[in-house]
């Protein structure tokens, strides 16, 4: 068999096939074992007519394409492993020439991963936002935890005020019409906590129980939902219970009660250890952007819509999940924002586009250094899976298939190129305080 790599343009390989008439013959007879029962020859029960009976009563072309559809892809294997060929989509093949007693000639078209032209690598020069947990810190989230088990009281003696917990029906209008997702009965909200659109939580301040108001806000320009955006809507609220929150006192009593530890101290310390490990992860996260990023602007690549395309398409899947972990459905989502499937895939598009050259530009340097997963390593990676899931190796590893040990592989993998570029960076500290100054834009809580 004969290979030869005609071209490469736009990350576009053509190769072309030369199979000899022997090993063309030796597919012709498979064919022939794979199909011979689809022919229906007299005096023969099916699939036990000679081949060239067969051949006589139907043409001698009559198992060419299964033929091809055997040795093809194997040719096309051959060639891919020959010229080192990274495919990133399925081939089309062309046949030029396919008889009998004659050599088969063939093409196959397919899209490769792009090249990528890396400048520097080795000591890029990034910042690393460093944050101290304090004293005041672990106060916050103490804080927070007294307010979470908090005690509610009805309150019927006076009007609502900021920290009460109001329970409200509303419905919504604009222009006079109700508006999907517009309307709730028995909605719980703290008035003050900023949960609802600006304006709301203040207009139902002062209200007494049992009262009914009319209040009206106006949506953000950049609001979630964008056939709401912008729009002014006119809401009647009425202010079914009042409760105010009694806070128990931070002593050791209430330590026992919101956690397995016996003294407030405890506590206290359990805390800082886990706000201390969420800014390290927080901390390791950033100082990966900015590696990537630095990465990023020393790279150049032209990268195949395909390969866009199918990020699209895992993003998207991604979203519907989220969507029906919400009690929602994709359908849904594109009426109440009406966005034709057109639009709302292009919205992930420059999202796409990053996460596949990030991606490319890691692989790149995962070439130039050489770096790889040994089979010891994934082992050893699965041997910390198993023991979270309370389960031998073995068991665990029969578990899985052969896509999840690739996907353990590339999380090592992309592991040890992060390794490689953070040890041979320059990284500068910066406080999260005099990041948040020079950006004049305060780091504030993960809210949706």
């Amino acid at each position: 068999m004969k290979i030869s790599l005609e071209k490469i343009e736009n990350n576009t390989a053509v190769l072309k096939f030369e199979v000899d008439e022997e090993q063309f013959e030796q597919a012709m007879e498979q064919a022939y074992r794979k199909d011979a029962k689809k022919f229906a020859i007299p005096g023969f029960r099916r699939g036990k007519a000679p081949r060239k009976l067969i051949e006589m009563h139907y043409g001698p072309e009559v198992f060419y394409e299964s033929a091809a559809e055997i040795i093809l892809p194997q040719a096309y294997q051959k060639g891919v492993q020959q010229y080192h060929l990274e495919p990133v989509d399925q081939p089309a093949y062309d046949i030029e020439q396919i008889e009998k007693g004659k050599p088969l000639i063939a093409t196959a078209k397919v899209v490769v991963s792009p090249e990528v032209k890396l400048k520097e690598y080795r000591g890029l020069e990034v910042e690393k936002v460093v944050y101290n947990v304090t004293e005041e810190d672990v106060e916050k989230e103490l804080k927070a935890l007294q307010e979470k088990n908090a005690r509610l009281i009805a309150v019927e003696d006076r009007p609502s005020q900021k920290g009460d917990v109001a329970v409200i029906d509303f419905e919504g209008r604009i222009d006079g019409e109700p508006f999907e997702g517009g309307k709730a009965e028995n909605y719980h909200i703290e008035i003050g906590s900023g949960a609802l659109i600006d304006g709301f939580e203040d207009q139902i301040e002062g209200m007494n129980p049992g009262e009914t108001r009319e209040i009206n806000i106006t949506f953000p320009g950049d609001y979630k939902v964008e056939s709401l955006a912008g729009k002014q809507a006119t809401f009647s609220v009425t202010l079914k219970e009042l409760k105010k929150k009694e806070l128990s006192p931070l002593d050791d009593e209430f330590a026992k009660d919101v956690s397995e530890f016996d003294t407030l101290e405890e506590l206290k310390i359990d805390i800082k250890n886990k706000l201390e490990q969420r800014a390290k992860t927080i901390e390791e996260g950033s100082l990966k952007s900015a590696i990537v990023d630095k990465l990023m602007e020393n790279a150049e690549v032209d990268i195949p819509h395909v390969m866009i395309d199918r990020e699209i398409d895992r993003l998207i899947m991604d979203f519907v999940y989220n969507l029906k972990m919400r009690g929602l459905d994709l359908k849904t989502y594109l009426e109440s924002t009406k966005m034709t499937p057109q639009e709302f895939r292009e919205k992930f598009h420059d999202r796409a586009h990053v996460n596949v050259k990030s991606s490319l530009v890691l692989q790149e340097v995962a070439k130039r250094e050489d770096i790889k997963v040994s089979d010891e390593e994934a082992d050893e990676e699965i041997q910390k899976y198993a023991e979270m899931s309370k389960k031998t190796a073995d068991e665990y590893k029969k578990s899985l298939k052969p896509e999840d040990i690739s996907r353990i592989k590339d999380i090592i993998l992309t592991r040890k190129i992060f390794d490689f570029l953070i040890s041979n960076a320059k990284i500068t500290e910066k406080k999260l305080e005099d990041a948040q100054k020079e950006n004049d834009n305060p780091i504030e809580g993960e809210n949706m």
